[in-house]
């Protein structure tokens, strides 16, 4: 049964963003939960809401777990919606991002569970292989500062640029040290690269967003990052000083269970990979 309620960024950004972050966060915790409250989390529609309904239709009731998902479609109003209060928890964003937001935004989030990895890909519909992009292509980057270097990375581990040493934790383009084709960077809203690719010669999307516009990464991706070693789980995080939540630890639970990687390695067929 599907009960998720979609709100988009316009509806809560305006109030989450003025609001005072390190007020809200701390008078957030003052208040314990109710186990039979329920956990509201918000989360981004593909994978991570799916993955919730999933435990919601599934596992939840069994669990004693009252779980009630909200889907936004950017990258940002999660955040704000969890340090201030109006969700309990999110999952939808990687560690890496995750401490930055903290750090730019003064959040006070933590992770409380590893769950999947989103292998970023590089698409096209002007070139099938990555040597046939032609010279002064342009390509579409996500322009938060994460995804953007995370993406940078990418392009330079499949053979597209070469980044200046030293840089690759926090590049940017001007990082770019040797770059055979000329190409061009376009920074747009992650959400929004998929529908960069009718302007662009490919774009770096991120797994969710490409899956999200019907593309399949194991199969239309010019080039798929490499799980190996790889720093950018997407996590569970809740407001600090929520973690010992009971009905958090349940959630966590829940999707670190072997009902939920059959789930994943089911349904995404390799374009989202579990992480336990």
């Amino acid at each position: 049964m599907r009960n998720t309620t979609k709100i988009t960024a316009a509806v809560l950004a305006t109030g989450a963003l003025t609001l005072g972050l390190t007020a809200c966060g701390s008078d957030k915790g003052d208040t314990k939960a109710k186990a039979s409250d329920p956990l509201v989390v918000a989360a981004t529609p593909v994978p991570h809401a799916e993955i919730l309904k999933y435990v919601k239709d599934h596992l939840a009731k069994k669990a004693g777990l009252n779980l009630e998902v909200k889907e936004f479609t950017d990258y940002v109003t999660p955040n704000t919606a969890t340090e201030d209060g109006s969700v309990d928890a999110n999952y939808f964003q990687t560690q890496p991002y995750l401490e930055d937001f903290n750090e730019k935004k003064g959040t006070h989030l933590k992770s409380v569970a590893t769950v999947h990895l989103e292998p970023l890909g590089l698409y096209s519909e002007k070139a099938k292989k990555t040597a046939e992009l032609k010279k002064g292509a342009t390509i579409a980057l996500p322009n938060d500062a994460d995804n953007e270097s995370r993406a940078l990375r990418f392009l330079a581990a499949s053979g597209v640029i070469t980044l200046k040493k030293g840089s690759e934790s926090d590049a940017t383009p001007q990082d770019v040290a040797k770059n055979p084709k000329n190409v061009q960077f376009k920074e747009v809203e992650a959400a929004q690269t998929p529908r960069s690719l009718q302007d662009v010669d490919a774009a770096v999307i991120n797994g969710n967003y490409a899956i999200g516009a019907g593309l399949k990464p194991a199969k239309d991706a010019l080039a798929l990052e490499s799980t190996e070693n790889n720093a950018y789980n997407n996590v569970l995080a809740v407001t600090e000083g929520n973690e010992d939540d009971p009905r958090v630890k349940k959630l966590a639970k829940l999707l670190t269970s072997p009902e939920v990687k059959k789930f994943i390695e089911d349904k995404y067929a390799g374009s989202v990979l579990p992480s336990f």
